[in-house]
């Protein structure tokens, strides 16, 4: 039996998403951070479970061909990245096997798997970046990212996975906070008046949004000359907006805005269509790799000239936009009602006249829509982590229409769905695993199912 602070030799044979890898001792699964498959090591038991324990290395005996450099100084401290230690390559084996697991242990279904398309781009990929605000002991405000399960903010001077020139504008606008005593939130007191710096960049355009995050407008003046100088210094920045947000809450974004400089929105294109992107639209953060993807779930739909084609989740309307001209009608769902206006505007913006979009909760739109006798030929579902409801599961295979394509970002509660609409009369055909997140202990899959 296993016991706390005990040195066993492991050999290191499968990885967790959370960047951990795992060993056998003593018959018992235990946990260790940081380490490769192909790793031998000897490891020092932490914390003993009733099943499982956790460990760390104490001693690398034989090093796993997958480990490669670290270049982030913030890795294992910040909780962004899972991945920085092994290649890329071993990752995206990690990533494939991550959603060959979920399908085939949780949901008990065996479609055909495809393999994993990989990102052109493992670093500077992302579009957004949210960086929660802090100040040093002499009050200068600093950004970062929260520390692992914790809201610690751990300094970054420069993350990998976002463009470089949002690290500088984001260094700049503190400059002006600090001199002006912006002060950073606290979020143990309450007190203080900036929380967040939010920002988005198109990946063809180029065009950059700014947001503060702030507790309050009383300091209006002061932000609109911060905001006057930035888009002055960085001809990018084509819209700084403020947002209020008051709430002892972890949610980031409140509910009241104000631009302050340029517009309100940003403009970009998404699979040849240009996009127009708010501060609280859905974007793919990952805009190469989610043009790869709507291509594939293009392939996966086998739409027709006289198809319906109806797009559950569609934020602004990328998906739908991106097929829409190859299809009698879309229809597009999305409970927030920004992203509705966004996806009207881009409809009108790229000229395309037989979309309609409905801002509803996808359950209550799939029940409106099944009621109001509309039978969709080809479904696309692009759920939140936390998939679709079992109400709107039953909808949709309700509308029976020949095909749905799931585009999720949790390979589980995919796996859970698609094994719901296996039981409503879909078989699981093909599935793929894509990788939107490199470095990062996410992965999202797409998967084609057919009427039985």
């Amino acid at each position: 039996m296993l016991k706390k602070n005990d040195v066993v030799t492991l050999e290191i044979t499968g990885l967790t998403n959370e960047g951990n890898g795992v060993g056998k001792a003593d018959g018992i699964a235990v946990f260790v951070p940081l380490t490769a498959v192909g790793d031998v090591i000897e490891c020092r038991i932490v914390k003993v479970k009733k099943s499982f324990c956790y460990g760390i290395i104490e001693n690398i005996i034989t090093a796993s061909a997958d480990r490669c450099e670290n270049v982030c100084g913030a890795f294992g401290k910040c909780g962004g990245c899972s991945f920085r230690h092994i290649s890329y390559e071993a990752e995206l084996r990690a990533k494939e096997e991550f959603v060959y697991s979920a399908f085939t242990r949780i949901g008990k279904l065996s479609p055909k798997f495809e393999g994993i398309i990989g990102s052109q781009n493992s670093e500077h990929y992302r579009n957004k970046v949210q960086f929660p605000i802090a100040a040093d002991e002499n009050g200068r405000l600093f950004s970062g990212f929260y520390a692992k399960r914790s809201h610690r903010v751990i300094r970054s001077e420069g993350c990998a996975l976002i463009p470089e020139v949002f690290t500088e504008i984001c260094g700049r606008l503190l400059e002006l906070c600090t001199e002006r005593k912006i002060t950073a939130y606290d979020e143990e007191s309450g007190r203080g008046l900036l929380r967040h710096v939010y920002m988005r960049k198109g990946a063809h355009s180029g065009e950059i949004m700014v947001c503060t995050v702030v507790t309050s407008a009383k300091r209006r003046g002061v932000f609109t000359e911060i905001a006057e100088q930035i888009c002055g210094e960085f001809a990018q920045v084509k819209s700084f907006i403020m947002n209020i947000n008051p709430d002892r809450t972890n949610v980031i974004l409140g509910r009241s805005s104000e631009v302050l400089c340029g517009r309100e929105e940003i403009y970009d294109e998404m699979c040849g269509n240009r996009i127009a992107i708010s501060l609280h639209s859905f974007y793919q953060i990952n805009t190469f790799q989610a043009e790869r993807v709507y291509e594939l779930a293009r392939e996966y739909a086998q739409l027709k000239p006289t198809d319906t084609l109806l797009d559950l989740y569609c934020g602004a309307g990328t998906i739908g936009l991106s097929m829409a001209a190859g299809v009698k009608k879309l229809i597009g769902v999305e409970i927030v009602a920004p992203a509705i206006d966004d996806a009207k505007k881009n409809v009108a913006a790229n000229g395309i006249k037989n979309a309609e979009f409905i801002c509803a909760d996808a359950e209550q739109a799939a029940q409106t829509l099944y009621e109001r006798g509309e039978l969709p030929n080809v479904i696309i579902a692009d759920p939140a982590r936390k998939g679709c409801t079992s109400e709107t599961l039953k909808y949709m295979a309700k509308m029976s229409p020949e095909r749905i394509v799931m585009i999720s970002c949790n390979p589980s509660t995919a796996a859970r769905d698609c094994a719901e609409l296996e039981k409503l009369g879909y078989k699981a055909e093909r599935c793929m695993a894509a990788d939107f997140f490199p470095r990062t202990g996410h992965v999202e899959c797409v998967v084609m199912l057919t009427k039985i």
